[in-house]
């Protein structure tokens, strides 16, 4: 565990560290694309900030392969080599898109023959446990089609989910940190070689992760761009295969004898990781809603609009850092409810704790829906949205207000009233801007229109 943790630091670190000169290399190179309708930012922001997570990646793999029981890893498998091939063309195709903007098809290309080089060099999918069958030998066309669907679905869903500042990076380490830990497990306590390349992708996907969230943070002063979130979504994609297609779960010896009854006892985890639906389930549902939603109105799969979750819940009224929060929120709680119960299944405690949080999340998912009436005596220890607005003077209305005195003096709004001008909109962000300086609200960029 020391080395993992040491592994996760370094690639943090190195990400961390790097972040701050690609930013400045992304604003000479010209790396901020104009605003466009589907964006929330408000002003041109650097991408290229997957060159700094690419650089932590090859720093995490280069401190593994010196450490004394990490160092196995890459002696007796030949993964890390692979996923290093796959995420350096990847990354090299994310790095022109963001620069000059590659078509959707070509990077849909691109993405397959990531996969494919992976698959190449032996990281792929050998077997498939089936719940009530056992382990299904592929052949290797069937395991080759299944590891680049499985690589580009992956991929896909979190570059959709890339919308809001350190939306797609903390979702991602959410996922990462409950594939860890269960990748962990079986490597550990199982004792199952085959289980540490996925524990060790795990751990630098986190660091990477980890490095990048401080300069991704609301509001963000860089984002991953493609080059980042097409890395991210490959890596993850390769730990899950690593686990599911190459550990054979029968060697977990749950139950003597009986390769069936091991395979049931980890389908909570062994399918969602196929399928995806665990580890990347907010995205990949939001992947399936865009897809349907793009084909009911005749557009193109990959026609870009503002219909993806996180801008519903900024239409429903939550604010940025919120909507980020909440879809954190919903991205812990299927992961790790996943892995708690492919820990101990027959627990009743562990489906009831997921159906009570499921029910916070909801009630906090429609909270800008409900507009409770606060007494008056409690309106000024309540945000200004949940007091009662004080009636315009002059109206019979106002003039019974003004005989009981139930005004809003004593909550200190003023500019509500329809005698008074209204306050313009406060908007998010220092000066309202994405990476504006402190002193006013003057850009730092110029306007290039």
């Amino acid at each position: 565990m020391r080395e993992y943790l040491l592994t996760l630091c370094i690639t943090a670190a190195v990400t961390y560290l790097l972040t701050g000169p690609v930013r400045k290399f992304a604003i000479v190179a010209g790396a901020m694309p104009e605003i466009r309708a589907r964006d929330v930012h408000r002003e041109p922001t650097p991408r290229l900030g997957g060159i700094a997570m690419f650089f932590g990646l090859c720093a995490g793999l280069l401190v593994a392969d010196h450490l004394t029981n990490l160092s196995e890893v890459f002696a007796k498998s030949n993964e890390p080599r692979a996923l290093l091939s796959g995420a350096a063309l990847i990354w090299l195709i994310g790095v022109l898109d963001d620069k000059f903007e590659i078509d959707a098809l070509i990077k849909l290309g691109g993405q397959m023959i990531a996969a494919g080089v992976m698959v190449m060099q032996g990281l792929t999918i050998l077997w498939l446990p089936i719940p009530g069958v056992g382990n299904v030998a592929l052949t290797q066309w069937q395991g080759t089609l299944l590891t680049v669907a499985l690589v580009v679905i992956t991929i896909n869903a979190v570059n959709f989910v890339d919308g809001l500042d350190g939306l797609a990076a903390g979702m991602v380490c959410i996922a990462a940190g409950s594939f860890f830990l269960y990748a962990y497990r079986i490597w550990y306590s199982y004792g199952i070689e085959a289980a540490a390349p996925g524990t060790l992708f795990a751990a630098i996907l986190m660091g990477m992760c980890l490095g990048f969230l401080p300069h991704n943070m609301h509001p963000a002063r860089i984002f991953m761009g493609d080059s980042g979130s097409m890395l991210i979504g490959l890596v993850l994609s390769a730990g899950a295969i690593s686990i599911t297609g190459q550990v054979d779960p029968d060697a977990l010896a749950l139950f003597t004898g009986s390769e069936k009854a091991a395979v049931h006892q980890t389908v909570p985890v062994y399918i969602p990781l196929l399928l995806p639906l665990t580890i990347i389930a907010v995205p990949a549902a939001d992947l399936v809603l865009a897809i349907v939603r793009r084909t009911w109105r005749g557009q193109s799969p990959f026609a870009a609009d503002r219909g993806h979750l996180h801008h519903r819940l900024l239409e429903i009224g939550h604010s940025h850092s919120r909507a980020v929060l909440i879809m954190y929120f919903w991205s812990a709680l299927i992961g790790f409810g996943a892995l708690a119960y492919s820990v101990n299944s027959a627990s009743m405690w562990i489906v009831l704790g997921v159906v009570f949080l499921s029910a916070v999340g909801l009630v906090l998912l429609l909270l800008p829906r409900f507009t409770p009436r606060v007494p008056l005596w409690a309106q000024r220890f309540v945000p200004p949205r949940y007091r009662r607005r004080s009636p315009a003077p002059g109206t019979e209305a106002g003039a019974a207000a003004e005989e009981t005195g139930e005004t809003e003096e004593a909550t200190g709004e003023t500019g509500e009233t329809g005698g008074s001008e209204e306050r313009p909109p406060v908007t998010a962000g220092i000066s309202g801007v994405n990476g504006a300086t402190a002193i006013g609200a003057r850009s730092r960029f110029l306007d290039r229109r």
